[in-house]
């Protein structure tokens, strides 16, 4: 096909899946992990300058394969712009980086049947979180031909994921994301730890004002000793 043709095709494919296509509602237990994960890995890679692209339930579409729209997806390497959709044809590479979160309902779709078509699609990492378990689990192909994942092993507790470059951990009820040891904050988190912060300096400056008014009063000043 032509490039025009090849972006008419592309405009027609649908930016939605269907109902039929979807597992069932599952509430917030499904719903928070992944605007969680989306949101603390967008501001990351943000902050960090480099070009990731980060979505959820995102309608996905390989060659020759039913199209699917994973919980969280994370392609590197591209600019991070609104999309609808995400055509491997058009947009020249596949995911790198796949989470589906677990809350109720069919187990095996996410631990068994995903783990084989994800490894089948070249997907280079896969992690199943399961929110009612409150367990992480991780896969990663060995090689770039390779078509079957193996698992990956926790180091102190965490998961290393080579394409995010960073650890995954379950601390509570929350799946976690950690650099080099250090925890990456939510929106939310950041924004309280400016707000407290910044109450510490006011309070620290409302401190060193009272300071300084307490030595302009009359009589605060040491008086000289007689001789």
């Amino acid at each position: 096909m032509t490039p025009d043709e090849q972006a008419r095709v592309y405009a027609a494919l649908p930016g939605e899946v269907t109902d039929e296509e979807m597992s069932p509602p599952e509430g917030d237990r499904h719903f928070l992990p992944k605007a969680r994960a989306l949101d603390t890995l967008k501001g990351h890679f943000e902050r960090e300058g480099r070009r990731v692209y980060v979505s959820c339930a995102l309608p996905t579409y390989y060659p020759d394969e039913p199209r699917f729209a994973p919980d969280l997806l994370v392609v590197a390497d591209v600019e991070p712009h609104a999309r609808d959709k995400w055509v491997v044809s058009a947009e020249g590479k596949g995911l790198d980086f796949v989470l589906e979160v677990h809350a109720g309902g069919d187990r095996k779709k996410d631990a068994e049947r995903n783990v084989a078509r994800y490894a089948r699609l070249r997907i280079p990492e896969y992690f199943i979180y399961d929110g009612a378990k409150l367990k992480l689990r991780g896969y990663r192909l060995p090689g770039p031909k390779a078509r079957k994942y193996v698992s990956i092993k926790p180091v102190k507790g965490r998961f290393p994921s080579k394409r995010l470059g960073l650890e995954l951990q379950v601390e509570g009820d929350r799946l976690r994301f950690y650099e080099n040891g250090v925890r990456l904050l939510e929106s939310a988190e950041q924004i309280n730890e400016m707000l407290k912060l910044i109450g510490e300096l006011q309070h620290l400056g409302s401190a060193r004002k009272r300071a300084g008014a307490a030595k302009r009063r009359p009589g605060s000043a040491k008086k000289p000793s007689a001789n």
